[in-house]
């Protein structure tokens, strides 16, 4: 039996393209609210105000500690002995284990990016004076750093992804959903056509 609408295939197709729709949209819309909302945070960020907050801390390693640090070959990249961050996480109440270090001659770096501020600790490596600054930039900052994916992780990296994917479908079915009522709603494509040209015509007029 074929309707006169387009057919069974025509219903299936509308079925499955209101499925995938309404699913994609569900999956997605807790992160479009996020990253619209961190759009316009992003897009205003010298009007929005901060006041950075900032922690420091001292310390000096005990002498077994600072004289396997001060023997240590400098190493690009390589963490720190388990004993001194083990130490260190007491003392500070900082997590260190496994993270890359900076060494020179005179001095160990540990920097501790995250989303809305930064860390580190400095430590020399003959004296075995500690410092800790920690860096707190508020929940704006945090939000449009989880914005751009930095200093997040691979875990929210693939969050980002995987949102993205949603996204695309959530647009896709939509724009297919749009072509198969067009028939019945006049200003469908007029206002496709005002969608595409709109940021286009900002990029070239305006955009330099």
């Amino acid at each position: 039996m074929v309707e006169k609408n387009g057919g069974p295939d025509r219903a299936f197709w509308l079925k499955q393209l209101h499925r995938w729709h309404w699913i994609s949209s569900a999956l997605c819309l807790v992160g479009m609210l996020l990253f619209a909302f961190t759009g316009l945070t992003l897009n205003h960020a010298g009007r929005i105000e901060a006041k950075p907050q900032t922690q420091h801390r001292t310390a000096a390693l005990p002498a077994p500690l600072r004289h396997a640090l001060a023997t240590a070959a400098p190493r690009k990249d390589a963490p720190l002995p388990a004993a001194v961050s083990d130490w260190l996480g007491d003392a500070l109440k900082v997590d260190l284990a496994g993270r890359g270090a900076d060494w020179s001659d005179d001095e160990v770096l540990v920097s501790m990016p995250r989303p809305g501020g930064d860390a580190w600790v400095s430590i020399d490596r003959e004296t075995g004076a500690v410092e800790y600054e920690r860096t707190d930039r508020g929940w704006i900052a945090w939000l449009n750093d989880l914005h751009k994916g930095r200093h997040a992780g691979p875990a929210w990296g693939w969050f980002i992804d995987l949102f993205a994917l949603s996204c695309l479908v959530f647009a896709l079915s939509g724009l297919l959903l749009l072509k198969m009522h067009a028939a019945q709603r006049g200003a469908t494509w007029p206002l496709v056509a005002f969608g595409v040209l709109l940021p286009l015509l900002l990029i070239v007029l305006f955009v330099h």
